[in-house]
């Protein structure tokens, strides 16, 4: 029986240099919500049939996204390879939009607040949207799921 979903996910911690509080915070939001609801399918047949539950892990290789998807009982099934590219400027824009809404949190008025936020929430579905396009074929994901991956694939980015 198919069960198209993450029941795991891990970040490659060698590809993170350092992280705030408040990424670290987005991080654990971002794995929480995803493990708790989301819809993620690879394309790939399977000759048994496996059709999930997936455990995942995701890291940056020279400037490429590896999305390693192993069966529930840890056994590799495929690893997706998605050039990063088209993700430099949402990522550098999506940064740079928490770095204001996290300022604007401490200091700025509710309807400025509530702007940034409006604009943060824009830059995420954009790049949610060019994920699900990306994976087009290779794995079927809903928005929701390609929101969260979206939040980890910045945390992977994060340099210092």
């Amino acid at each position: 029986m198919a069960d198209p979903r993450i029941i795991d996910i891990t970040l490659d911690e060698r590809t993170i240099l350092w992280r705030s509080a408040d990424v670290e915070q987005e991080r654990r939001i971002a794995i929480f919500d995803l493990l708790e609801d989301n819809f993620f399918a690879p394309q790939r047949v399977h000759a048994d049939g496996y059709a999930g539950p997936y455990r995942v892990m995701l890291r940056v290789e020279e400037g490429r996204l590896v999305i390693e998807v192993k069966r529930d009982d840890e056994e590799p099934l495929e690893a997706i390879i998605l050039g990063l590219g088209r993700f430099r400027r949402p990522i550098r824009e999506y940064f740079a939009i928490c770095d204001s809404y996290y300022q604007a949190i401490s200091n700025a008025s509710p309807q400025q607040i509530e702007t940034v936020d409006m604009a943060r929430r824009a830059i995420h579905n954009d790049a949610a949207e060019m994920l699900i396009e990306r994976l087009d074929g290779k794995i079927k994901v809903d928005f929701d799921t390609a929101r969260r991956l979206f939040t980890l694939i910045c945390v992977l980015h994060i340099k210092g």
